[in-house]
């Protein structure tokens, strides 16, 4: 037991990085079993009646083959390792949610061995909680990017949303300082799992019971602030992810400084660009609720947002003749 509690605190504090976790969105029923995905938004923080839900949120594992130097998980970094077994997630999953301490799940994982061997895993977590456990609340699961599309496909059955991280804007910076990734393997996915819900969808005329799959849609994060894409270039990618991969959300995380031995990055004691990160949010806001298009807002002549005043405002002021 204590082992287990060991491995909590550990993954648990490794999966706190990683923001994309909101309300789902999903209509999984409850058709016999424990939880329901449909009663309420699951998240992490506050639904907008201003409730707070809970989810485990935990890695499967922090050990990983990468060595991004963004994350605090790379193989080069000296913390401590930890690893569940299938089992260990399903039993604390259930253990939890019977004790009415969180509403879903939120799993993500380091990669350990490959691509493949690590969603397998994930894959058999999500199939046991349905299929064994017969629980129908809220799952969010992360794809492993390089993933086989028969292993996404079959995870996208039992899951409400699942997200792939783009991790860096732009490929650029993605090279400055994760070398060994590129963002081709999370464009194949995500494109895979986009498809596969449009296809989805076009058959649901002709089918009485449709399948389940992905019903919550997905999302990505970017890291924001440790590479020097300006803000026009991180919304360009956004608003073609919303139009290409019909995704729901985009998160971005304003990087916290954790690497002191990579030049390339912002310093231990750098200020994390918070006000920057929710001015993007702001803007992304008015891209998907209030149709904006990007060039009103940023364009290459003004790329970069005011931090002193929101968006919307900044807009208002540069177009007076919009108020005459």
């Amino acid at each position: 037991m204590e082992r287990i509690e060991e491995k909590l605190r550990i993954l648990a504090d490794a999966a706190k990085y990683d923001v994309s976790c909101s309300s789902s969105g999903s209509k999984r029923k409850n058709e016999g079993g424990i939880g329901d995905a449909s009663a309420s938004g699951i998240c992490h923080t506050y639904t907008e009646d201003g409730r707070c839900v809970s989810l485990l949120k935990i890695l499967l594992t922090n050990h990983c083959i990468y060595d991004c130097a963004f994350c605090v998980s790379r193989r080069s970094n000296d913390v401590k390792r930890a690893a569940f077994t299938v089992e260990e997630v399903v039993e604390l999953t259930m253990n939890f949610y019977r004790r009415n301490y969180i509403e879903g799940l939120f799993l993500s994982s380091g990669i350990f061995k490959n691509a493949d061997y690590t969603m397998e895993r994930l894959l058999r977590i999500v199939k046991k909680l349905r299929l064994e456990e017969k629980y129908h609340g809220y799952i969010h699961l992360k794809t492993i990017p390089g993933a086989s599309e028969e292993l996404i496909k079959e995870a996208g059955m039992y899951v409400d949303r699942m997200s792939i991280n783009l991790e860096l804007p732009s490929e650029e910076g993605l090279k400055l300082v994760a070398p060994e990734k590129n963002h081709d393997s999370v464009r194949k996915p995500m494109a895979f799992v986009d498809q596969t819900i449009q296809e989805i969808k076009q058959e649901s005329a002709l089918i009485k019971k449709k399948p389940l799959f992905v019903p919550a849609g997905q999302s990505t994060q970017m890291v924001i602030g440790a590479t020097p894409e300006n803000d026009y270039q991180i919304m360009k990618v956004a608003d073609e992810f919303y139009k290409s991969y019909h995704l729901k959300r985009v998160y971005y995380s304003g990087y916290i400084p954790i690497n002191a031995q990579n030049k390339n990055l912002p310093q231990i004691g750098s200020t994390p660009p918070l006000v920057r990160e929710n001015r993007l949010y702001q803007t992304d806001w008015l891209l998907r609720f209030y149709d904006f298009q990007l060039e009103e807002i940023l364009n290459p002549e003004h790329s970069r947002l005011d931090l002193e005043i929101d968006p919307k405002l900044s807009w208002a002021l540069r177009n007076p003749h919009c108020f005459l």
